[in-house]
C-alpha cells in the first residue's frame, strides 16, 4: 500500500486509453487520480487533499486543457499546483499558449515514458520544495504555531468558505494577561517558555483539525474556528482559559491571579451577525477581548 503522504499526480485525457498508460506508469511512484473531462477534473483538483502535479491533454471536448488551466489558476484552492500538458498540438504557437497561462512543462505526443516520468521527478520535487518553504515562512519560530502571515492567509481562506457554504465562523483572541510584568519579574528567556507552554496548551485544547491557533504578535493569539457557532464558541474559549490555567505557572505580579491566565474576546460571522470582511469579524474579536480586560481579565468575553 503507497503511504498517504506520497505525492498526488491528476491525470487529464478524455482517451481512457492515454489515461491508462499514464496511469499504470505512475502508480508504482505516486497516488493517481483520473479525470476524463475538464469539469472532474476541476472538482477532483479542489477536492483535499489536492494533487501535487496535474498532466492534463489540452484537446478535450467541452472545456479543453486551456479553459482548465485558466479555472486552475483563478482559484486559490489550485492556483498552486503546477500543470504539465500533455498532448497531440506541437504546434509551436499552442507551447507558448500553454505556457503562457501558467503551465510549468508542455510534453507532446508521442512522448517517452521515461522522459515524462523524469519531469514529473523534477516538478513534484520542487512543489514539495516550495510547499515546504512556504509552510516555515508561515510558522512562528518561538511558538511553533502559525504567525500573523499564516493567520491571514487561513482566515481569508476560511472567510471565502463560510461565504460559499453559509456555516458560521468564529475568533478567538486571546492575551496572556499581564504579560509585561511576568517578563519583567522572571526576565525575557522565562518569558519566551511561557509563551511557549501557553501556546502548546491552546493549541492542545483545539479538537478539530480545521481549527487554528496563531501568534497574533506579543503574547497575543488568534484562534479561527470553522463551523462554530455563538453557543460553541464560548465553551471552546473557557476550556482554552481553563487549560491555560491548568498549567500552573506562578505569577506573583498579576492583578487577576496567582498564576498565569488569558483573556478572551469571541466574535462569531452568521446569519445574526452579517460582516462585510473578516477584518471586521478580527475587529469584533479584539473589541471583546478588550472588554474582558476591563472587566478584570482572566475570563471570556463574547459578541
Amino acid at each position: 500500500m503507497i503511504p498517504q503522504e506520497t505525492p498526488i499526480i491528476l491525470i487529464v485525457d478524455d482517451v481512457p486509453t492515454n489515461v491508462k498508460i499514464l496511469a499504470d506508469s505512475l502508480r508504482r511512484n505516486y497516488r493517481v487520480r483520473v479525470a476524463l473531462n475538464g469539469v472532474d477534473a476541476l472538482e477532483r483538483a479542489r477536492t483535499p487533499p489536492h494533487p501535487d502535479l496535474i498532466l492534463l491533454d489540452v484537446m478535450m471536448p467541452g472545456m479543453d486543457g486551456y479553459e482548465v488551466l485558466r479555472c486552475l489558476k483563478q482559484n486559490p484552492l489550485t492556483q498552486k499546483i503546477p500543470v504539465i500538458f500533455v498532448t497531440a498540438k506541437s504546434e509551436e504557437t499552442d507551447e507558448k499558449i500553454g505556457l503562457d497561462l501558467g503551465a510549468v512543462d508542455y510534453i507532446v505526443k508521442p512522448f517517452s515514458i521515461s522522459i515524462l516520468m523524469a519531469r514529473v521527478r523534477n516538478h513534484v520535487a520542487m512543489k514539495q520544495h516550495a510547499d515546504m518553504l512556504e509552510a516555515l515562512s508561515m510558522i512562528d519560530p518561538l511558538t511553533n504555531v502559525s504567525n500573523r502571515r499564516g493567520l491571514e492567509s487561513k482566515l481569508e481562506t476560511e472567510w471565502k468558505r463560510m461565504l460559499r457554504d453559509g456555516k458560521p465562523l468564529s475568533l478567538l483572541m486571546i492575551d496572556i494577561d499581564y504579560f509585561k510584568n511576568y517578563n519583567d519579574h522572571y526576565g525575557h528567556g522565562a518569558g519566551d517558555e511561557c509563551l511557549y507552554r501557553v501556546a502548546c496548551a491552546l493549541r492542545a485544547s483545539l479538537a478539530r483539525p480545521g481549527d487554528t491557533l496563531s501568534r497574533y504578535g506579543g503574547e497575543e493569539f488568534v484562534a479561527i474556528l470553522p463551523e462554530t457557532d455563538n453557543k460553541a464558541v464560548r465553551q471552546i474559549a473557557e476550556r482554552l482559559r481553563e487549560r491555560v490555567l491548568d498549567l500552573r505557572l506562578p505569577h506573583p505580579r498579576s492583578a487577576a491571579g496567582s498564576q498565569v491566565s488569558v483573556s478572551i474576546g469571541c466574535a462569531t460571522a452568521d446569519s445574526n451577525n452579517c460582516l462585510a470582511s473578516h477584518g471586521q469579524l478580527l475587529k469584533q474579536a479584539d473589541e471583546q477581548l478588550y472588554r474582558a480586560k476591563e472587566l478584570g481579565r482572566n475570563q471570556v468575553s463574547i459578541k
